[in-house]
């Protein structure tokens, strides 16, 4: 039976195995404390490369961590600058049409949507660490603002006050965003799962396309809500509103940037048809408004743009009663939501080039450039993906690309602006359905579906809070849906029984490996988690379980009674004062019923935490083993040299015959 003629190695001492397992020796509780706090701020250590190093040096050291294009800039060479710049023409191509596309999104003027692509990227080309984040707005940071402050102030009745508060929440989103860089909080955002992000962003997608239905059929009022039952009702409540004319150019436009966005995908090479398109649909849509009067017959157009750059509005922000409440709200949550989505695009591409990019850096630099936005007529802005994308696809080599797409917005501001003003309305419908379809990953969804059945509930819950409630309602759900499960996995955590594998001294979780046997007279469980007030009452249940239906498995099949309960604690790695009474009362458990309890490979924090609940001293030091083999051992040399049921005042004098 694995292990029935194994003979326990012999000792050096007396009494005593050649290897112990060892209790840490003492350590302050400041210096215990420091090391927790720097293990929760600081895992990626970023004041190593300050050590030893003379103060003018730490000066520039520092400048560097803060602003990476001094890091950078130095090295800058020609040829980045050609790479760059073709990129940067090529994602301002695609940011301006955006841009206004996804103020209108917003109920904002479309101007902002240029603002936001000038001076943001510039903020983030000095602070921001990821070579391919190409900074501007994005639809559901839009689709939020609209739907959170829409609530509170009618954009149509008080466009002002509307306008206002979006500046003073982008104001809120940037300062939350920094302090968290700052604080070094940014595990806060990771509550966010893949699931979540996948179910969210897939359900703001579709209330967006939805929402776009406004513009297709030329419809001059519509409903608030973004909930799909509204939106359907505000839709076939008004057929008689319909307008052909608009519906005929909102598809025609649709089609082809769908066909060029296949396109593209199909052959990478031509990355750049996908990406002008947005662009090239602007320009043709201008010009047969221009030409056919279209704005006449029921096709809507921006009208006249502002020209000139980005006033000033610091004093615009809103720090009044009822208002700031709903600013400070809407901030935080789109803020969340924005660094969700640019962290993890940055992270993403930066793997592609074999680069690292810090997520707390990443944190002050958006939160940077949102604070710096909300002063200069900008509203919340990040890093999208199928712009960044696109700037990754151009070969883009520094954060150089953003500053070139600043300077082609700004040329824009400065003289493009009155060839807006027949821009029809629904080609800008067709620009945000074309970019919300490619969010829509539904082969993620499947992935999850085929990979982890819980991870697909939590996305689908997203999904569905968001289409038939709200935004903000399907971000909660998956939220709550994603902590529950992580309560779960702390509050019930897996226990294993585990055999001997054939002609080794392995011992592994008989259910994945099924041709591991039993150990006559002994029973090997596995805890797969750390032990906490949270899971001591169903870890004492389950070991009693485990006991019980180990007798009753012996009972039936006629073999020796059971003697030992040994504990693989190789995977706790923690435990508090809960579970040092839980082991007492499991080893009073054991006691009562004539059994040995005894633990395998327990961790310093364990081992520590014992030894000063003197739980060490109950259970006995001698039956406490560096491996479950060693523990084997030792059990199996007991059971064939000694009487059955071992009292606990027998053991250490049986040991010492060792």
């Amino acid at each position: 039976m694995g292990t029935a003629d194994y003979v326990y190695p012999s000792t050096n001492v007396e009494g005593e195995s050649p290897h112990r397992v060892a209790i840490p020796p003492p350590q302050p509780f400041v210096k215990t404390l420091k090391n927790s706090l720097k293990e929760t701020f600081f895992p990626d250590d970023p004041l190593r490369q300050f050590k030893n190093q003379p103060a003018s040096r730490k000066l520039v050291l520092g400048l560097q961590y803060f602003f990476p294009i001094f890091e950078w800039g130095p090295r800058y060479t020609l040829d980045f600058l050609k790479s760059d710049l073709i990129s940067g023409i090529t994602i301002a191509s695609l940011s301006i049409p955006q841009g206004i596309s996804y103020a209108k999104l917003a109920n904002l003027p479309p101007i902002l949507g240029l603002y936001s692509s000038f001076i943001p990227p510039l903020v983030y080309a000095m602070m921001g660490s990821s070579r391919d984040l190409a900074v501007g707005t994005v639809a559901v940071a839009s689709l939020l603002i609209a739907s959170m402050l829409g609530a509170e102030v009618n954009a149509m009745e008080n466009p002002t006050l509307y306008l206002h508060l979006a500046f003073t929440a982008t104001l809120f989103a940037g300062v939350f965003q920094a302090s968290l860089g700052f604080l070094r909080l940014g595990f806060i955002v990771d509550f966010l799962s893949h699931a979540t992000i996948v179910g969210f962003m897939a359900g703001a997608a579709t209330v967006v396309c939805l929402q776009q239905l406004k513009g297709i059929l030329g419809l001059d009022h519509f409903t608030n809500a973004t909930d799909v039952v509204s939106v359907m009702r505000s839709v076939f409540s008004q057929t008689h509103e319909w307008r052909w004319e608009s519906g005929v150019l909102g598809c025609v436009f649709l089609l082809f940037l769908l066909v060029t966005r296949y396109f593209s995908k199909k052959k990478p090479r031509f990355f750049w048809i996908s990406a002008m398109a947005p662009l090239t649909s602007v320009i043709l849509g201008s010009v047969l408004v221009y030409l056919t009067h279209a704005e006449k017959h029921g096709v809507q157009v921006i009208g006249k743009l502002k020209k000139g750059l980005n006033p000033m509005s610091f004093g615009d922000l809103v720090f009044v009663s009822p208002y700031l409440t709903t600013a400070f709200k809407t901030g935080v949550i789109t803020g969340v939501v924005a660094l969700a989505e640019g962290i993890a695009v940055g992270r993403s591409f930066s793997m592609f080039k074999n680069y690292h990019i810090d997520g707390n850096k990443e944190m002050i630099a958006i939160g940077t450039m949102n604070i710096v936005g909300s002063c200069t007529s900008c509203y919340l802005t990040t890093g999208p993906f199928s712009r960044s994308a696109v700037n990754f696809n151009a070969g883009c080599k520094t954060a150089m690309s953003n500053v070139v797409m600043a300077i082609a917005v700004m040329f824009t501001l400065l003289f493009l602006t009155p060839l807006f003003h027949y821009t029809p309305l629904v080609v800008l419908s067709a620009i945000i359905i074309s970019a919300m379809l490619g969010i829509i990953d539904y082969e993620a969804a499947i992935h999850l579906w085929k990979v982890d059945k819980f991870d697909f509930v939590v996305c689908m819950s997203a999904y569905i809070g968001v289409v038939f409630g709200s935004v903000e309602i399907g971000l909660v759900l998956a939220v709550a849906i994603s902590v529950i499960r992580v309560l779960l996995f702390v509050a019930r955590p897996r226990t294993f029984v585990q055999g001997n594998l054939p002609n080794s001294m392995v011992y592994r979780n008989v259910e994945q490996y099924p041709n591991a046997s039993n150990v006559p007279g002994i029973l090997i469980l596995e805890i797969d988690a750390p032990i906490y007030f949270a899971n001591t009452n169903y870890l004492r249940e389950r070991i009693t379980r485990w006991i019980n239906d180990e007798e009753d498995r012996i009972k039936s099949a006629g073999e020796s009674s059971l003697q030992y309960v040994i504990l693989d604690m190789t995977a706790v790695g923690n435990i508090d004062t809960s579970g040092i009474s839980m082991f007492d009362e499991v080893k009073k458990l054991a006691d009562r019923r004539g059994l040995q309890l005894v633990l395998a490979n327990p961790g310093s924090e364990v081992m520590k935490k014992m030894n000063k609940s003197e739980l060490l001293e109950n259970i006995g030091q001698e039956w406490i083993y560096l491996t479950v083999a060693d523990a084997v051992a030792a059990c199996n040399f007991m059971l064939h040299s000694t009487k059955p049921n071992p009292g606990k005042d027998q053991e250490p004098a049986a040991w010492n015959n060792v």
